[in-house]
């Protein structure tokens, strides 16, 4: 049965283009990205956060106000959309501007990691953690970076110009950054820890 898929914008930089927003089955922002939406005439499907830099709440579309500051406006929505029996989140906006939120989104999306696929997109790229294997189509040339959080151990890549062979990745050590799909189809496997992927889209 095909999951329903679920589109967050966060209040970062706006991406200078969207994907086709009736692809997915529901279309979120959180906070101050409301500003984003009604500024350009979107109407999304719900509206949540603690609403402390949004100008204008809404009155025609789902609003849920979350004020508990034990979590993040991201980590809450996701716990709705969870709740929801959503899975598949592709989230735009999570980096740029400030950067501590950015962090703050790589954190949540790795807490988040098991049970949901949680996708950010930018103008540059992607970047999403894989849980123990990544199969990927139609990537050559593109750059791919392997980021551990904070290690991934037994690292085996395919695809990729310099190919990781049961290797250990550790942050503030070394890195698998500025990498590059050499074929088509890659592949990345790991045995344990954490691992964020970055490919860009050219």
């Amino acid at each position: 049965m095909k999951t329903k898929k679920a589109f967050i914008l966060l209040n970062g930089s706006e991406p200078n283009s969207f994907p086709d927003l009736t692809e997915y089955n529901i279309v979120c922002a959180i906070d101050g990205a409301y500003n984003y939406f009604k500024n350009n005439n979107i109407e999304p499907d719900l509206v949540t956060g603690d609403f402390d830099s949004i100008n204008t709440i809404p009155t025609s579309t789902e609003v849920i106000n979350t004020p508990n500051q034990d979590f993040t406006d991201f980590e809450k929505a996701l716990q709705i959309l969870k709740h929801r029996g959503y899975y598949d989140i592709d989230v735009y906006g999570g980096s740029g501007k400030e950067h501590d939120h950015f962090l703050g989104n790589i954190s949540t999306a790795k807490q988040w990691k098991i049970g949901l696929n949680i996708t950010f997109f930018d103008d540059f790229g992607k970047y999403f953690f894989i849980n123990d294997f990544y199969y990927g189509t139609n990537l050559k040339d593109r750059n791919v970076s392997l980021i551990p959080m904070p290690v991934a151990n037994g690292i085996i890549t395919k695809g990729l110009l310099y190919p990781l062979n049961n290797e250990t990745l550790t942050f503030g050590e070394r890195l698998g950054t500025r990498n590059k799909a050499n074929e088509n189809d890659i592949q990345i496997t790991y045995d344990d820890g954490d691992l964020l992927v970055y490919i860009s889209h050219t």
